[in-house]
């Protein structure tokens, strides 16, 4: 008889799909049961039953429909995370200004993410959504884990704390260039709403979001940081005081113009399954600014930047990424903290104290 020790066995993330459509709940339900680590414990037809069943469901992710009869997914969110809160939803939509708009607010109730639903003309998006859709699972139903565990884990080596890049003697930043993605929204609210209104640097910002969404995204911002922004468009001049973001299906560059630096949009291959990807603001960034680049990395999942914020330390510039404690997920600035690139990891309220420093603006 062996007297080897087994690890326990991990139980599957546990997933409710709400979706009014049956084809819609259909393709998701097959989506997520190809996959051993994931269990579908539930299927609604609307927010009502998805109620019902949460408490003998018990799942650890919601995907969460917004358009649908009875109750819909805005009404059902808060009375789901009231139910259990310490539930991660992610809420699905078709792109429209209505469903982006609905989804933004989502995220300000509580949900943890949004997910635009595949187009069933194009096979690319399908793929695209099968990738998402795994991915957001898994890093919500860790995140939930680490919440409420539901098996005993092994307790971690300590990690060592992420080293850091020593600043310049002489910094002289002439542009701030921003990653973010789940939870980024949020986060791009917190930062640039801090800033004072001497605070005149371009700022670009990167942010993982389909077409449609952006356009709101934009629109929110405005309103919410008392300053312009918009989206991002081609050949337009990168001056003092603009606020840009990326549109969603373009990669953001900065390119030479005849008088001077300008935005170009691409249409190139997405880069870490996103379009836009950080890498290509914080490559053209580092290329044609150089130490004059002042790199935010916030909230998100994977690791999408990384590449990118290697340029911008090879450069000089500087690379200041948000803290574990106040990320909704610690996936794109822990891995350029784990590369050794940053100069500062920052609670999420003191990066914009930080760049008004780093600028030399004055409250």
């Amino acid at each position: 008889m062996s007297n080897a020790l087994t690890a326990p066995a991990i139980e599957p993330i546990r997933v409710m799909v709400v979706d009014d459509s049956a084809v819609i709940r259909g393709f998701i339900v097959r989506t997520l049961e190809a996959e051993p680590e994931i269990e579908v414990v539930a299927s609604c037809a609307n927010g009502a039953i998805a109620l019902q069943q949460l408490a003998k469901a018990a799942p650890d992710v919601v995907i969460l429909d917004i358009e649908m009869p009875v109750m819909d997914g805005l009404t059902a969110l808060p009375k789901l995370l009231a139910a259990d809160p310490g539930l991660k939803v992610v809420m699905a939509s078709t792109l429209t200004q209505r469903n982006a708009e609905v989804s933004l607010k989502a995220l300000t109730l509580g949900a943890s993410d949004y997910l635009p639903k595949p187009s069933a003309a194009s096979p690319a998006n399908a793929r695209d959504f099968h990738h998402q859709l795994q991915e957001k699972i898994r890093v919500l139903g860790w995140l939930r884990r680490k919440q409420k565990p539901l098996v005993k884990a092994p307790v971690a080596a300590p990690q060592p704390r992420p080293s850091l890049r020593k600043q310049q003697a002489h910094l002289s930043p002439k542009l701030l260039v921003i990653g973010s993605s789940t939870g980024g929204p949020q986060a791009l609210t917190e930062v640039l709403r801090a800033l004072p209104p001497s605070f005149s640097a371009p700022i670009l910002i990167a942010q993982h979001m389909p077409p449609t969404f952006t356009t709101v995204l934009a629109q929110h911002l405005s309103r919410a940081i008392g300053r312009s922004c918009s989206e991002a468009k081609a050949d337009e001049p990168v001056t003092d005081n603009i606020v840009r973001v990326a549109p969603g299906g373009c990669h953001m560059e900065l390119a030479l113009g005849e008088r001077g630096l300008k935005l170009r949009l691409s249409d190139a291959p997405p880069e870490n399954f996103c379009r836009p990807s950080v890498n290509p603001l914080f490559r053209t960034a580092a290329k044609l600014v150089g130490a004059g680049t002042v790199a935010v990395m916030l909230t998100g999942m994977g690791a999408d930047g990384l590449e990118g914020a290697r340029d911008v330390a090879a450069a000089g510039g500087a690379l200041i990424a948000q803290d574990e404690a106040t990320s909704v997920v610690w996936g794109m600035p822990g891995a350029v903290a784990a590369a050794g690139l940053c100069n500062d990891i920052l609670p999420l309220k003191s990066i914009a104290p930080h760049l008004v420093q780093l600028f030399g603006s004055t409250p």
